[in-house]
């Protein structure tokens, strides 16, 4: 039975709850009882933070070659192995097993993402709804969202794991129940023409690693800098749910100010409100500055997110793919260093200060190289275009 677009995009909505907001980010709220339970150092909770990422490098990379079997197969597969991976941290004490899981996991949630995405937007756009894509991605901050409430109302770490766990079964029951199989796949001849890089896409290239490196030491350690500051400690239920309530409409945002004023120069815009978020999680710890901070993270990853893979497939000609591939595996590459970096520093130095100001810093960056990407991208479109043009 064919399923109407609005059905579709909510069953990957429910997908990329399960699979990215709750399996790919209930760590962080999770992650101060757990440090407190154990006596984790920070480098060691940054250690398990960055090995999910490596996870989510490696599934991505994976995914993207042909794989046997059916996208949806891949999809159900990485939908179980996510909600077996978030129960499992429940009944082990080991570091070397937590990694492992996370590390899992990290596979898993880049499956949900790849194939709910593939299965999904493709049929968006086939029957002229793309525009329901926003509804689809706004899943992340449904499940952050959803998955902080969950565990807020909860004390101990293990029990955290399970009702995640629990949580993202009945979200990936639903979504396997709604995201129907996918069509015959068709027989491709030949290999794919060779990734052309332009210097404007590799400008955004280093800007997309930036924003890896930028947001994800705030998305790992925010709950943990409330927990820690006696002032807002009251605001630790809170703040990971305002993240998610930030995240979940701000595809569309992000997308109607990239229609307006350019891709890039909405990624350059994204990325320094992420920046002032940033610099408020750790220089302003008070109720409003904590609010500030969970809000504009919230607010602007998945929009950086969406807005630098639209302009990845914009900045060089041929096939996308390529260009697709490496923002992905430079934007983990910025996710793996940052936490293992800001948990070194923080055990050397008492306060996440440092590592926070350079991830702003280098969110500044990734602003002015999108905007010279923007420069350097019309002159390549446009010499792209005069080349195309047939002599009449």
């Amino acid at each position: 039975m064919n399923k109407s677009p609005l059905t579709l995009a909510f069953g990957g909505l429910l997908a990329m709850a399960a699979g990215i907001g709750i399996g790919r980010f209930v760590y962080t709220p999770i992650l101060p009882p757990m440090v407190e339970a154990l006596s984790l150092s920070k480098a060691e909770a940054g250690l398990i933070a960055s090995a999910n990422f490596v996870g989510y490098l490696a599934g991505a990379l994976l995914a993207a070659v042909r794989l046997p079997g059916s996208r949806r197969s891949w999809l159900l597969a990485g939908l179980a192995l996510n909600a077996i991976c978030l129960a499992a941290m429940a009944v082990s004490t080991s570091l070397a097993l937590f990694l492992v899981l996370r590390l899992l996991a990290g596979i898993a949630s880049a499956f949900c993402l790849i194939f709910s995405s593939a299965l999904v937007l493709d049929r968006l756009a086939a029957t002229g709804r793309s525009g329901l894509s926003a509804l689809h991605f706004s899943g992340v901050g449904i499940g952050i969202a959803a998955s902080a409430a969950l565990v807020a109302t909860l004390g101990d770490w293990r029990s955290m794991w399970l009702a995640s766990a629990a949580l993202a079964v009945l979200a990936a029951v639903a979504a396997a129940m709604i995201v129907p199989a996918d069509a015959a796949p068709s027989a491709t001849a030949g290999r794919a023409p060779r990734t052309k890089l332009s210097s404007a896409f590799i400008m955004l290239a280093v800007a997309y690693f930036l924003f890896g490196i930028g947001y994800i030491i705030t998305a790992t350690f925010l709950i943990d800098i409330v927990r820690g500051s006696p002032a807002i400690r009251h605001l630790e239920p809170y703040a990971w749910v305002l993240v998610g309530v930030g995240a979940a409409p701000s595809v569309v945002l992000w997308g109607a100010l990239g229609r307006r004023i350019g891709i890039l120069p909405a990624f350059a815009v994204a990325s320094l409100v992420e920046a002032a978020g940033v610099l408020a999680s750790v220089l302003w710890l008070q109720t409003l500055g904590v609010v500030i901070a969970a809000l504009f993270l919230g607010g602007t990853f998945m929009g950086l997110t969406a807005l630098g893979l639209i302009g990845a497939r914009e900045a060089g000609e041929g096939d996308p793919r390529g260009r697709i591939a490496l923002m992905t595996a430079a934007f983990s590459l910025g996710q793996i260093i940052g936490p293992v970096f800001a948990g070194v520093v923080y055990d050397a130095t008492g306060s996440l200060v440092w590592p926070s100001l350079l991830a702003a810093s280098g969110l500044v960056l990734a602003a002015l190289l999108s905007v010279a990407s923007h420069r350097f991208a019309p002159r390549t479109a446009s010499a792209s275009r005069a080349a195309r043009r047939p002599d009449a």
